[in-house]
């Protein structure tokens, strides 16, 4: 069993700036980790994704270059690094980890590749 803590999330203005924690406890070796967003009235969509030997990473497209995914596995912690926030950017963001498994980054990453999720935190933004 794993359990993960999402934190970080608030109100930022458009164009700010936030880091968004998630925290792995129980079961902490060989998982790649997925950070997963989902606003009001819409399903949950990928955005960020790193594996856990080589820390290779993917984004949704229209985050690259403005969210950075990264793992501290001292700490048992991945982060997400918002940049540049937008409006869309809106929703409650959730992290979810997958064991033993390495993720073809040519592909977008499924919920249903994810075995345990954390309960979300909620990312908020004004113009």
């Amino acid at each position: 069993q794993a359990q993960l803590v999402e934190s970080g999330g608030g109100s930022v203005q458009a164009g700010g700036s936030l880091r968004l924690s998630c925290a792995v406890s129980g079961r902490t070796f060989s998982y790649a980790v997925g950070w997963f967003r989902q606003a009001p009235g819409k399903e949950r969509e990928f955005v960020a994704g790193i594996n856990w030997n080589d820390y290779s990473t993917n984004y949704l497209d229209s985050v690259k270059g403005r969210f950075f995914i990264s793992r501290d596995d001292v700490k048992n912690m991945v982060y997400l690094e918002i940049d540049d926030l937008k409006l869309e950017d809106k929703a409650v963001y959730f992290c979810a980890a997958a064991f033993g498994y390495y993720h073809d980054l040519r592909k977008p990453w499924e919920t249903s590749n994810m075995d345990y999720w954390g309960k979300g935190t909620l990312v908020t933004g004004s113009s």
